[in-house]
């Protein structure tokens, strides 16, 4: 390595921890947070209309923003499956061509964090399911997991393939 290789700006950039902005909301007992550009906005929960056959963490689709969303329950990301119904009164729509929307109970503020305070969750193997959770930030005494909206909708999805008719 020549010496302009060790002194090189971009390799202490990238060694450089990066500032995020997370959008917080509570779900059950749970605080949640998603990074802020992913998200769309905000609305008043409506009855979501449930979907036949749908998997437990999707809770089913809305009409808001002009747009149809699934509806996902965000505990069931953290591993909650077995919680009581969860009392909706907002519904945050996420930015992409899945067009999701979590559900929440309360809507928080957006905090400022560094990327280097997230810790991140244990690495799935190939046969542990698809995980949407990005890391664990714990800020002002309360510990908030953080989702990776990438993976929302692979990890709602998910389940055991079930054997098929074949004519």
């Amino acid at each position: 390595m020549t010496i302009t290789e060790q002194n090189s700006p971009t390799n202490s950039i990238e060694a450089a921890p990066q500032l995020r902005d997370l959008f917080l909301f509570t779900a059950g007992n749970r605080i949640f947070g998603v990074p802020a550009d992913e998200v769309e906005g905000t609305a008043e929960a409506k009855c979501a209309t449930p979907l036949p056959h749908a998997p437990a963490p999707i809770l089913g689709v809305v009409y808001a923003r002009g747009r149809m969303l699934t509806v996902i329950d965000p505990r069931a990301m953290a591993g909650d499956e077995t919680s009581p119904p969860l009392q909706v009164s907002s519904i945050i729509s996420l930015r992409g061509d899945e067009q999701l929307a979590l559900a929440a109970e309360s809507i928080g503020e957006t905090i400022t964090i560094s990327s280097a305070d997230i810790e991140s969750p244990s690495h799935p193997t190939d046969t542990e399911p698809v995980s949407a959770m990005a890391g664990i930030l714990r800020h002002g005494g309360e510990k908030i997991i953080i989702l990776d909206p990438k993976r929302l909708f692979d990890a709602a999805v998910q389940r055991k393939n079930r054997r098929r008719r074949r004519f």
